[in-house]
């Protein structure tokens, strides 16, 4: 049987953490917690101090640290934030692997021939890392990449053939499989050691083809060969004008031709562009950039109308709205690069069944994203659904083109959420309001969120008074109690009035607002 390959694995510690600090700025020397679905998937040292740990709920983590800075899970800035210290590896030693974002692998056997062995290779790629990227890290060696990452924890390097005496005496906790951990600790079984023991064929009986795999790991026979990472090809393309081009005529036709070399080196590569960066640099030095977003594949037409637009858009000094129009470029663009920066295997796109099913909807398309190139991106906006308590949370507006992300996560409870169906209309300022009873009193609501009387009559604003026929109600919302600046405490009811329109009212500080609008 084929040994495991001796492999060298790169871990950055809390590396969500450490994203969070290089792409938002958020401080890493703070207590910081990174969450997901509510809870705690990596924190910082400074929150494990004060007794923050993953699998944590929000609030008691932020009951534990009252200072504790949340920040929300996104393996995309992980990711993206990762790809130097994996560039900055691949300086040193070729074939590397990256096994997730903030931990990369590679064979050991050639860094140590070169670099005078294995302690020394590890030496030379962490202090390449740091100095590349000031990010700190540590360096495992051992037989399999499991086993590996296993002792880059403590940074140690586990002689050749070793792996298996070095597993066994940790917790199964290591196997990094919540369900299956928990089923061992409750037969009995405690260490990898102990999992690696058990009989191959009844752990795959008992726990299925993922157990046996675990059952393999534990045992130090991890033959998964490394899949080693290409580094990225440079597919950007770039035009340089002896003349100016000052005029869109002009403009159309170098992006023409411009998109056209970009479009035959993605296809020499089997790609397609989603998204695709605008650069152009004048006679003057003015840099110019702009991303554009298309959630189909970009052909050499689409390229070129996009920067045909953009450049268009620069031109003519009309590609925003803040602060009035801006003043357009003070000289003539030399320097023209586009730069894909979001591409995919071409796998050719699908016809409508019926003809071109599609074809009115790119024809929008075209349209949403000429007025994008002539008035900005935040000119055109679609609204996301997402989650929340109050109709208003639940909708987030982006740019067209944009990644359609909400802003709140749907899946969480939410209490006090209002129930079915949502409001036709929300409001984007809440109209003031009365609510009085049947004997014209005013209708308060109680700490303990008991209601006075009966609604029986609204007025909004200063307008006339409308019987209410039907009401539901409170709904109570208790928001960010733990930080008084932004705490807020109120309750909503649903009015139907005799008219026949329905309302959604809220009632904050003793004030009665309408929030939205029932069809």
């Amino acid at each position: 049987m084929t040994a495991p390959v001796r492999t060298l694995l790169l871990w950055c510690p809390d590396w969500p953490v450490i994203a969070a600090e290089i792409v938002d700025g958020v401080p890493a020397t703070g207590p910081v917690a990174v969450l997901h679905a509510n809870r705690v998937v990596a924190c910082s040292e400074q929150a494990r101090a004060e007794g923050v740990r993953r699998g944590l709920r929000r609030r008691e983590a932020q009951g534990r640290c009252p200072r504790l800075t949340v920040v929300d899970h996104d393996p995309g800035r992980d990711a993206r934030a990762f790809e130097p210290v994996v560039a900055a590896v691949e300086e040193v030693a070729a074939g590397v692997e990256v096994v997730r974002p903030g931990a990369c692998a590679l064979a050991a056997r050639g860094p140590a021939r070169y670099l005078g062995g294995e302690e020394a290779a590890a030496e030379r790629i962490i202090e390449q890392v740091a100095q590349a990227c000031a990010v700190e890290s540590q360096v495992g060696i051992a037989d399999g990449v499991f086993a590996a990452g296993l002792a880059a924890r403590t940074g140690r390097v586990v002689s050749p053939g070793g792996s298996p005496a070095f597993l066994a005496d940790l917790p199964v906790e290591a196997l990094g499989r919540p369900a299956l951990t928990d089923l061992l600790r409750r037969l009995g079984v405690r260490t990898l050691g102990d999992f690696a023991a058990l009989p191959a064929g009844d752990v795959l009986a008992r726990f299925g083809f993922d157990g046996a795999l675990a059952h393999r790991l534990a045992a130090g026979r991890d033959h998964r060969p490394l899949a080693v990472r290409q580094p990225p090809v440079d597919l950007a393309v770039t035009a340089d004008h002896d003349e100016p081009i000052d005029r869109v005529d002009a403009a159309a036709f170098a992006a023409r031709a411009l998109a056209e070399r970009l479009h035959e080196r993605l296809a020499a590569h089997g790609l397609a562009c989603t998204r695709l960066g605008i650069e152009a640099v004048t006679a003057h030095g003015q840099e110019l950039h702009r991303v554009w977003r298309h959630d189909g594949l970009l052909t050499v037409a689409a390229i070129a109308d996009r920067v045909r637009w953009q450049l268009d858009g620069w031109l003519s000094g009309s590609n925003g709205r803040a602060g009035g129009r801006p003043a357009r470029p003070t000289a003539g663009i030399i320097r023209l690069r586009l730069v894909p920066d979001g591409v995919l295997a071409q796998a050719g796109l699908q016809a409508g069944l019926w003809g071109e099913a599609g074809e009115e909807r790119e024809r929008a398309h075209r349209a949403l994203s000429r007025v994008q190139g002539i008035l900005g991106p935040e000119a055109v906006v679609t609204a996301v659904l997402g989650g929340g308590r109050s109709p208003a949370d639940q909708t987030r507006l982006v740019p067209w083109g944009d990644e359609r992300l909400p802003a709140r996560p749907g899946q969480p409870p939410w209490p006090g959420r209002i129930p079915p169906p949502a409001p036709a209309v929300v409001l984007p300022s809440p109209l003031p309001a009365t609510v009085h009873d049947a004997a014209g009193e005013p209708v308060v609501v109680t700490a303990r969120l008991a209601v006075s009387a009966a609604p029986a009559r609204l007025t909004v604003g200063t307008g006339r008074p409308a019987e209410i026929v039907g009401w539901a109600g409170p709904w109570p919302v208790d928001e960010r109690w733990w930080a008084p600046a932004e705490a807020r405490r109120r309750a909503r009811f649903q009015v139907g009035l005799a008219d026949g329109a329905a309302l959604l009212l809220a009632v904050e500080g003793g004030r009665w607002l309408v929030e939205a609008i029932y069809d």
